[in-house]
This record gives C-alpha cells, structure tokens and sequence, in this order.
C-alpha cells in the first residue's frame, strides 16, 4: 500500500465521536478520528516500512502518524529521526504513545529517554519517562542498571511536584512501573511512592488527577502481579 491509499483507508474509518473524544484530549486538526483497533487490518497488509512512516508521521495528521508508529522500523531510525518525530509531536498522546514506544524498540531507547528526562521540555521529559515505562514493562530485568534506575527513583521523589503536569503524569507512572515491573527495586518504588504521596496533575478543560502511586502498587502487589511483563509493546 502506498501514502495516498493508506490516507484514504485511515479517512474512511474514521469516527465523528472518536474524532471528538481525541480533540478533548488535545488533538488538533487534521485528524479522521479512527479507533487505534480498527488500523489493525492495514497494518497487517503492510507490516512494517519506514519510508512509508516517514511520509504519515510528517502530515501532522493525528491518525497518520500514529500509524506511523504502528508501522516504523524502529532499529533503522537514528537519533535525530526521533528527535524529529518529537518535534512534531505536539501533545501527550503523540510524545507518549507513538513516540516513547515507537524509540522503546529500538537500541539506543536509554540514550535518548535520558537526554530527553534532562532537556527540561514538558514533553520530551514526559516521552523519556515514558519510554522507561514500556522499556521497564517489556524487557528483562538484568538489561537495566540497578544503579541508575535507583538513581532515576530518587530523582522522581525529588522533582516530581515541582515538575511540568505532563511530566509528572510520566513519572508517577516510571514510580508505579518500577514498582511492579521491576523486581530488583520494587521495596525502594514502594517507599518511594510512600514519600511522594499524592501528585496533583492539573489538565487543561477538566478536572485535575490525584494519583496515588504508593496505593496502585500495593493493590498490584496483593494481586500477585509483581514481575509483570508485557510481550508486545507496540499494538
């Protein structure tokens, strides 16, 4: 399939309701509107091709560069091909959910998620945290330095209610991930979260969050799900 007949299949599944649902949360024209499961047909025809990515993510259509993620080879991808996609990501959903994920697959995730955490920019900081997330979720134990992600722990204890709001969605969720995913520093995540406390988000047009992290771990860990890994992290 080529650009304009993936356009044309993404328009066509395209919901008024979604559409509306995706611009509350910050999308911005273009965009159809398309339900993340209802792509999963075109990219079983496509599987994955990175110029064809290159060409959706740069529409600045919300479904197109989603699917892009969905699609991207992420090993070929450099450096500055994801500081070029964070660029054009222009709000969480894309700098969490295609970007972070798309660079968790890739062999250079830590290198980038740790300049990003450092850039002072809400939404890299934001996508770097996140990227530890789904790196955490996803692979064994043992490819993390114990060290640094302690380092990153205390970090977060430090920081975090000073932080940007969607930063501080990320970090609480790095807490939580840590938490049950990885083993080796699960009792610090906990006394972590326990020094934390609550962590007020404000969101723009709604109601502010108050997350709890210390709570969300210790319901996870009473239902034995500690070591929780993901198989996939792309869809």
């Amino acid at each position: 399939m080529d650009y304009a007949q993936v356009m044309q299949e993404l328009e066509a599944l395209g919901k008024e309701r979604t559409k509306k649902i995706y611009l509350s949360n910050g999308a911005r024209e273009p965009l159809f509107g398309v339900a993340t499961g209802a792509m999963k047909p075109i990219a079983k025809k496509i599987k994955t091709d990175q110029d064809l990515a290159e060409e959706l993510y740069a529409t600045g259509n919300y479904d197109a560069m989603y699917f892009a993620g969905v699609i991207a080879e992420p090993k070929t991808m450099k450096e500055a091909d994801f500081d070029r996609w964070m660029d054009g990501a222009y709000f969480y959903m894309l700098s969490d959910y295609v970007v972070a994920v798309t660079l968790s697959e890739s062999d250079i995730a830590q290198e980038v998620s740790d300049k990003w955490i450092a850039s002072g920019r809400e939404l890299e900081m934001s996508a770097g945290w996140s990227c530890y997330c789904w790196l955490l979720g996803n692979r064994k134990d043992h490819e993390f330095s114990e060290t640094k992600i302690s380092g990153m722990l205390d970090l977060v204890k430090d920081s975090v209610h000073e932080s940007p709001q969607r930063t501080k969605s990320a970090m609480n969720n790095f807490l939580y991930t840590v938490g049950v995913s990885y083993l080796p520093l699960y009792k610090k995540a906990l006394e972590t979260a326990k020094e934390v406390g609550i962590i007020e988000v404000e969101r723009d047009n709604k109601q502010r969050s108050l997350l709890n992290p210390f709570e969300k771990i210790q319901k996870e860990a009473d239902k034995g799900r500690l070591g929780f890994k993901r198989k996939y992290v792309r869809c």
